[in-house]
């Protein structure tokens, strides 16, 4: 090593230098691992092959009978009604308008076609409180859509949108925070954290190990929204991407802070361990922190005003947030403060966890119990 190369590397780094310095290896570490690698690549591909499955089995009615449809008398000729038949739609014939609205008011046929409309085909599609996406697909224009009894969501759709919330969520923080926690065991356990202690602090240690996988973390969300939202519009679905749009912009943005918020927590609760079989039992508080929501999510999905609370709760925010958004129930402002409120718990629970996380990372043996490592 020539004196120059000596030189700097006796130059103290930076806080900012030695938290990109942490975050890079954490980064290059796990995307050298084959496991993580296709892990990704695996689950990538499950939910790029469900949303294209579900798209060609909603516009095939593969998920339960028929849609019946009732075509009133001169609305369309007998090529067009055929082409209603060969799309596996139940067609029925009405007496004029009137009775084919009136077979769809008492839940006789799921939608109707009458003549009129300002669209090129000259007809209306009538439904009761959805659009009939199979009906309209059939039709092969773009026909006037009047619903009759016009709702804010589907509950069975708004089920599957939360289910796929909740489990974004908690996997991708499950699987990067129990990384964050075994690689902190495993540096203390093969004290390479006295190295890494000799060249940057311990403060900086813990936020490099926060920003490296928080940028893991958020790279497969983006890829997992990306690839949903290309099955999407592979699969025609691209009115629910549309009311999408702003929930998963959103759910991206809570996500990233919520992700830093248990991060922390991950890494300063491992510190109070040395060996790999008592990482889980550290750690299991965290479990709960995120597991909750997920649950939660699914039980209270129709519920406002339970959705409203979870929306400013921070471990629960990056899930009640979005929901609510897709379902229009909350107000332009409230994503910014539920964030503003993120934020806050952040700033506390770095603080708290780089208290545990400094008087922790060097002492091994025993558990470390949680107040002593708080006093220091």
């Amino acid at each position: 090593m020539t004196r120059q190369q000596t030189a700097s590397a006796a130059r103290p780094l930076s806080g900012a230098q030695g938290a990109w310095l942490v975050a890079e290896r954490e980064i290059t570490t796990k995307l050298r691992s084959k496991a993580f690698l296709v892990s990704t690549g695996v689950l990538l591909l499950l939910v790029l092959g469900s949303v294209v499955f579900s798209g060609i089995m909603a516009k095939t009615g593969g998920f339960g009978d028929a849609t019946r449809v009732a075509v009133a008398s001169g609305a369309l000729d007998g090529a067009a009604a055929a082409g209603l038949e060969g799309a596996g739609l139940d067609v029925v014939g009405a007496d004029g308008a009137a009775a084919a609205e009136e077979l769809v008011r008492d839940g006789s046929v799921d939608a109707a076609v009458v003549a009129g409309g300002d669209s090129p085909l000259g007809v209306t599609v009538l439904a009761l409180d959805s659009a009939p996406a199979d009906v309209v697909q059939a039709l092969s224009a773009a026909p006037t859509v009047e619903l009759l009894a016009p709702t804010t969501d589907n509950p069975f759709l708004a089920y599957l949108i939360a289910i796929a919330f909740g489990i974004v969520f908690m996997m991708s923080a499950i699987t990067f925070g129990t990384t964050i926690a075994q690689s902190v065991v495993e540096e203390k356990q093969t004290r390479i954290v006295e190295i890494l202690l000799a060249t940057v602090s311990a403060r900086t240690m813990l936020a490099g190990k926060i920003l490296g996988n928080s940028i893991l973390a958020l790279a497969q969300v983006v890829a997992i929204a990306a690839l949903a939202s290309v099955g999407m519009l592979a699969t025609g679905q691209d009115i629910l991407l549309g009311e999408l749009g702003t929930a998963l912009i959103w759910f991206g943005i809570l996500f990233a802070f919520g992700f830093v918020l248990l991060a922390a927590l991950y890494a300063a609760l491992a510190t109070l361990v040395s060996r790999q079989e008592d990482v889980a039992s550290a750690v299991s508080p965290v479990m709960w922190l995120v597991m909750i929501p997920y649950i939660a999510i699914i039980v209270f999905n129709d519920n406002p005003q339970a959705l409203a609370i979870m929306s400013y709760i921070p471990f629960s925010a990056p899930v009640g947030m979005p929901m609510r958004l897709y379902l229009g129930t909350a107000e332009w402002w409230e994503p910014v403060l539920s964030l503003g409120i993120l934020v806050v718990a952040i700033a506390i629970v770095l603080w708290i966890g780089a208290r545990i996380y400094e008087h922790s990372i060097l002492r091994t043996g025993g558990r470390v119990k949680l107040a002593d490592a708080i006093r220091g």
